[in-house]
């Protein structure tokens, strides 16, 4: 079958280009890069298309969504150059980063459901400064359990961001410090790094709380799904193009 394919009629760049929004351009370029298979060329040095060149358009157009130009152009050159067992492998990386992305979300949404509301009850327990509205470090660590060196750490980490107290310069943690170190308390328990909390606490702080947060948790889960999706129609695509080269 691939061989019918490959010796079946012309087709011009226009013919590949059309009905996928793109231009010749794209389409040379894609076969220069290896995303295409190399066209035989006239006496005159014109490109001679087939329909197997169209396939694999197809199948690199159906990756794309999925894995993102720079993974789905892999995945096509290794198919080219016969290393199918490469494709594959770098198909299953995308699986595994979908994944971890589900686990992150889970580990969020955890974090986010054990975190008691807040009000002022944090500081009452962990025993605020008289008049400062905020938490030193001491009793902060001690009611999570951990060190006061740990909640530096975290600091350094961008994490989180106490004020000083002018007089003394200690680290003073109000409400929404309070808030950030407790999810990040969940997320470390839960065995993420701290480059791998710090986005998801900026994520917070740009949403100016947990509530706001929980709408853009469902759109992250949304956007996940569609990645789901998004994978199988690559992975289906692929399929389609292996059978055709034969």
């Amino acid at each position: 079958m691939g061989r019918n394919l490959q010796t079946g009629r012309r087709l011009r760049p226009i013919d590949l280009a059309r009905g996928h929004g793109l231009s010749t351009q794209a389409v040379r370029n894609y076969e220069e890069a290896g995303v295409l298979p190399a066209a035989a060329r006239t006496a005159h040095g014109h490109r001679i298309y087939t329909p197997l060149h169209a396939a694999a358009l197809r199948a690199f157009l159906a990756l794309l969504p999925g894995h993102g130009h720079p993974a789905a152009a892999s995945i096509m050159r290794a198919v080219h150059r016969g290393a199918n067992d490469e494709a594959f492998r770098l198909i299953d990386e995308g699986h595994a980063r979908l994944l971890e992305d589900r686990r992150t979300l889970e580990a969020v949404e955890r974090a986010l459901r054990d975190l008691a509301p807040s009000g002022g009850g944090a500081r009452g327990r962990a025993g605020g400064p008289p008049g400062q509205g905020g938490v030193f470090i001491g009793p902060l660590a001690g009611s999570l359990g951990v060190r006061p060196a740990t909640l530096r750490a975290w600091e350094r980490a961008g994490l989180v961001q106490p004020r000083r107290e002018p007089r003394t310069g200690y680290r003073v943690y109000d409400e929404a410090d309070v808030r950030d170190v407790r999810l990040a308390h969940q997320l470390r328990r839960g065995g993420y790094l701290l480059e791998q909390i710090a986005p998801l606490i900026a994520r917070v702080r740009t949403a100016g709380g947990l509530e706001p947060l929980r709408g853009a948790l469902d759109d992250w889960r949304a956007r996940l799904a569609d990645r789901g999706r998004a994978l199988l129609a690559g992975a289906a695509g692929l399929e389609a193009y292996l059978r055709e080269r034969g």
